[in-house]
């Protein structure tokens, strides 16, 4: 099977994920993915069935982007994998008109993975802490917490940085090259979480290609499989336009 985009890192296939995925047998160490939710009318609204079993054979570990009803309605196609934790993307504006609910302004990055804890990937991105403490050495005596053991009285030298928080509060994209697209540095974040340097993510709703961007920049290898061909084009003029010509 041709690609309908390929550089040294990144390759773009055109079709529908369920049948193209298993014809490319592939072993990624990281599915990132925003499938169709299912919620409008719109016509590339539609969740193709079947696809979360499928992914499971080409992964152990997944981002899958959704909304709280979504994967309740879907949630014995997820039979195959286990929940690890979600993380919340509070955007700058909402979307949707209903009128008789509260202003939509959120979506949900469930992380999912197969098999053994330990043998899964997860390195949390640190992040520089909202506060500048003058004293920047900290006395940890006070800071035990009873439920995960004593820690004995010490100090540290504080860095300014701590864990990635499970909200992420940023822009929406706008004017981007698909209705959905999602922004970069929320999919750096996921995908230096789950994925090793060197590794290879996998996006079987690839649209404009932004998570294959994202895993481009940050040094891993990309696959994406997208089934209409605009968004695809897209996509391939995206990454192209990227990609330093050879000296």
């Amino acid at each position: 099977m041709d690609p309908y985009y390929a550089d040294d890192e990144v390759q773009l296939y055109l079709g529908d994920m369920r049948e193209v995925l298993p014809e490319l047998q592939v072993e990624a160490d990281l599915i990132c993915v925003d499938p169709p939710y299912a919620e409008t009318s719109l016509a590339w609204d539609r969740w193709p069935d079947g696809w979360p079993t499928i992914a499971a054979a080409h992964a152990n570990s997944m981002w899958c982007f959704g909304s709280m009803r979504m994967f309740l309605d879907r949630r014995d196609e997820f039979a195959a994998w286990r929940l690890s934790q979600d993380v919340v993307w509070e955007k700058h504006n909402g979307s949707g008109f209903a009128r008789d609910r509260f202003r939509r302004v959120h979506e949900t990055a469930t992380h999912w993975y197969r098999g053994p804890w330990s043998g899964i990937h997860h390195d949390v991105p640190r992040a520089p802490t909202e506060f500048d403490p003058k004293d920047r050495t900290v006395s940890a005596s006070a800071a035990r917490v009873p439920h995960t053991g004593t820690i004995g009285a010490h100090r540290y030298e504080d860095d300014g940085l701590r864990l990635a928080r499970s909200v992420q509060r940023l822009q929406s994209v706008r004017g981007g090259l698909h209705p959905t697209e999602k922004p970069l540095p929320l999919l750096s974040k996921l995908i230096a979480y789950a994925c090793p340097p060197g590794g290879t993510v996998l996006d079987p709703f690839a649209g404009s290609g932004s998570t294959l961007d994202a895993a481009r920049q940050s040094g891993r290898r990309a696959i994406g499989i997208e089934a209409d061909e605009r968004y695809c084009e897209a996509a391939a003029r995206r990454l192209s336009a990227l990609t330093l010509p050879a000296a």
